[in-house]
């Protein structure tokens, strides 16, 4: 659905969150502030296996919720997150806690306005460890044109990182590949960028890493990721910014 506004478009599935509602029986449930508990580790092993008819509906409602992260990049983390191959009772409550957070904010969308601003810049994180069966992080980013949010991704990361600094590395290579997607995309439409793309990250120590080598030798576990980044740091197209380096 799109719909103006004063200064721009709003993108949102109000009617298809509605009766993703009705369907789940959930029109009247009371609603959630968050989609899932910050303090929240679901687990394989935790909760009673679900019976068939309970394991389909399970899939089907992620499912749709994961349709419904089109325009709603605020519940992919906890989208994601879910069990799908052998849904327990605590996967479908962490499920229902979701639809909750969308009944209260079923309205909710991608707003896009014009801007003067062409420039990329990219907001990094990982969630090292997350995982408490695998113990692999689940890293994610969301990459900005201007003001307006133009692409996004969390997702769990193929390898166990061995440090903080190695999840937050993986999720910058990442976002570092969204970025030269998107300026590539750019560069074709004509879209000239006036500025070097800006890569967010709230750990200080990669940050120092994509600009001090010296550190190489004791990171060399995440050697392409660190030659890839430096590389594109060092030619001048991209730099660095620090959520921690920016409030202080």
């Amino acid at each position: 659905e799109v719909k103006k506004t004063q200064d721009g478009i709003v993108l949102n599935q109000e009617k298809y969150a509605n009766a993703l509602l009705v369907r789940m029986g959930m029109k009247n449930c009371k609603p959630a502030l968050t989609p899932l508990s910050s303090s929240e580790r679901l687990s394989a092993y935790e909760g009673e296996p679900l019976q068939e008819v309970e394991s389909t509906r399970h899939r089907s409602t992620v499912g749709a919720l994961q349709y419904l992260t089109l325009t709603r990049p605020d519940i992919s983390f906890a989208v994601n997150c879910q069990y799908l191959h052998t849904p327990t009772t605590a996967h479908w409550s962490a499920v229902k806690r979701i639809v909750r957070y969308v009944k209260h904010t079923v309205s909710l969308g991608l707003n896009f306005r014009r801007s003067n601003s062409t420039l990329v810049s990219a907001f990094s994180d990982a969630d090292w460890a997350g995982c408490s069966d695998d113990r692999k992080s689940t890293g994610g980013f969301a990459v900005f044109f201007g003001p307006n949010l133009f692409s996004w991704s969390a997702r769990k990361q193929a390898t166990v990182s061995r440090s903080s600094i190695e999840a937050e590395y993986k999720s910058l290579a990442n976002a570092t590949t969204e970025i030269i997607c998107i300026e590539s995309l750019l560069d074709e439409m004509g879209v000239k960028q006036n500025r070097v793309s800006c890569l967010w990250c709230d750990n200080l120590e990669a940050t120092y890493l994509s600009a001090n080598p010296v550190f190489h030798a004791r990171t060399k576990h995440i050697e392409i990721d660190f030659h890839f980044i430096r590389e594109r740091v060092a030619e001048r197209k991209l730099r660095y910014g620090s959520f921690l380096l920016k409030t202080k």
